[in-house]
């Protein structure tokens, strides 16, 4: 099959090259799945999982990315809730090959059943922003209904979700980030949009959550901008920031089929979109994982037309 591999750590995406490699063998508990779109997180390539096994064993050349929608092809011995034929979304193990590639061999409980008019494109740009955008504001971030949550990168493939969930759960959503993403901000239906470059964040006021995809100075300051009792969740690792009289929460996203099935309900009823911004075949994923301009939006690579 064709996928995209990595065997160089230090060379970052431009180290990604176009290759023949075999077609994976379902286990015990999993299903093949014919990969009809992917989803990428260009910072995999900085995880320890993409690089070695869970023994710390060298697992490359290692197939990256671990966002999918697709269709079952296969099922492991022991399997079940899922059926041949059936076309499923979700997110695969970390620390095995993963969905860049034409099939991949995923835990059936890692997916949920993607629904028939919800394009495989919209269903691969699902998984991670979207699951970290719920597990960030309702596990972690406990979010109420009448709080106001203060949402860095509010027009990138997590805040935007982050945004609209929020919404929807009744809170005021402040939205940052730079001068050009201030439309696309507005649009996904932040109530205010503060300019990183221009704007003082700290003339924000008090908050109730903090959802932090920055870090630095950033989380800092915001950390100070939390009322008491309020929360300050992150996913760039542990915080050095920490609030007052409140708490710091980080987190790595988690496959919970029962999330992505309210995520994905959510995209059926126009309660919630994606923020796609490049769509590219896998023939051409390497140029587009190594753009020459900056893009907005969530990469997806359409593996099967």
């Amino acid at each position: 099959m064709k996928a995209i591999v990595v065997a160089d750590r230090a060379a970052g995406t431009a180290g990604m090259k176009l290759a023949e490699r075999p077609e994976p063998q379902a286990a015990t508990n999993d299903v093949v799945v014919q990969v009809h779109a992917s989803g990428f997180v260009p910072t995999e390539l900085t995880w320890p999982s993409t690089w070695t096994d869970r023994l710390d064993r060298d697992r490359t050349p290692s197939i990256p990315g671990h966002e999918l929608a697709g269709v079952v092809i296969a099922l492991g011995y022991g399997t079940t809730g899922l059926s041949v034929g059936q076309r499923v979304f979700g997110l695969a193990d970390w620390y095995r090959d993963g969905t860049l590639a034409e099939y991949v061999a995923v835990e059936a409980r890692n997916l949920a059943p993607l629904p028939g008019h919800v394009d495989f494109t919209v269903g691969a740009s699902l998984p991670i922003s979207g699951l970290t955008a719920w597990q960030g504001l309702f596990q972690h971030g406990r979010l109420q209904p009448g709080q106001s949550v203060l949402a860095h990168g509010a027009a990138g493939a997590v805040g935007s979700i982050v945004t609209l969930l929020a919404r929807e759960a009744g809170a005021y959503v402040i939205g940052t980030g730079r001068s050009a993403d201030r439309q696309k901000a507005l649009d996904f239906g932040v109530n205010e949009f503060v300019d990183l470059e221009n704007d003082a964040l700290e003339d924000v006021g008090d908050v109730d959550l903090v959802f932090d995809v920055i870090g630095g100075d950033i989380q800092k300051r915001s950390a100070g901008l939390l009322r008491a009792g309020g929360t300050l969740v992150t996913v760039v690792g542990p915080p050095y920031a920490r609030p007052d009289n409140g708490l710091a929460v980080d987190f790595v996203v988690e496959s919970d089929r029962a999330q992505l099935s309210e995520i994905v309900q959510r995209v059926r009823d126009g309660r919630l979109r994606t923020n796609i911004g490049n769509v590219s075949t896998l023939d051409d994923a390497v140029a587009a994982f190594n753009p020459t301009e900056r893009r907005t939006g969530k990469t997806i690579i359409r593996v099967r037309p």
